[in-house]
């Protein structure tokens, strides 16, 4: 029965690596086009501003996943100590936001550059949406970053609930308030998701009504 774990587990990390080194060699070179790029023309367009954040964003997460999962089948009593596991914690949950944050962001770029409505706000909107994006993506850091200070603190509060759990008298306590922490994590996490789904949607949809 070990052996079919550890077989299973290396069979696991195997995928897991393989899936990883694809994933940020497609974007490693998307970054790397986009930086010759930039040194040709010392400059860089929107798309391409948002682009280069999407990708160096996705290649840090998969290497960081990829790490958390190695490090989860080499190494596991080290990885579920503290600090470690609510740094792996704050550093996934902010990439992973940032990342989707970024691509929502590239989908409301090209609506508004693609569509076409006579809308005044729109317009403005289309003038305006080169100045627009760096306070874009300059929010969606500032998002990723509170959210993931706020992964820090939850998981920090499940440590400290965990050594708690131990103690005689305290199950029932404990257990309500480890409710009110997985309350707190669906809403970040519903929150996260949702507006970013939300943004996809109504780009996608103002840009097939608008054709």
């Amino acid at each position: 029965e070990q052996f079919n774990v550890t077989a299973y587990a290396a069979t696991a990390v195997a995928i897991v690596t393989l899936e990883t080194f694809a994933g940020m060699w497609i974007n490693a070179f998307i970054v790397s086009v986009i930086c010759m790029a930039w040194i040709k023309r010392k400059t860089l367009k929107s798309n391409e501003k948002i682009l280069l954040a999407l990708g160096c964003s996705r290649s840090w997460f998969l290497c960081i996943s990829w790490v958390n999962s190695l490090l989860s089948v080499i190494y596991p009593k080290h990885l579920h100590v503290h600090p470690t596991l609510q740094l792996v914690a704050s550093i996934y949950t902010f990439l992973n936001y940032f990342s989707l944050w970024v691509s929502a962001c590239l989908c409301v770029f090209y609506c508004i550059k693609i569509a076409s409505f006579r809308n005044s706000f729109f317009i403005c909107l289309k003038v305006k949406i080169d100045r627009i994006v760096p306070c874009l993506l300059l929010g969606s850091v500032l998002l990723a970053l509170a959210i993931s200070i706020l992964a820090y603190d939850i998981a920090e509060k499940f440590h400290t609930k965990d050594r708690n759990f131990t103690c005689p008298g305290n199950f029932w306590e404990e257990s309500i308030k480890m409710e009110k922490h997985l309350f707190h994590i669906s809403f970040i996490t519903g929150f996260g998701y949702t507006t970013s789904f939300l943004a996809v949607i109504t780009s996608a949809l103002l840009l097939l009504f608008s054709l």
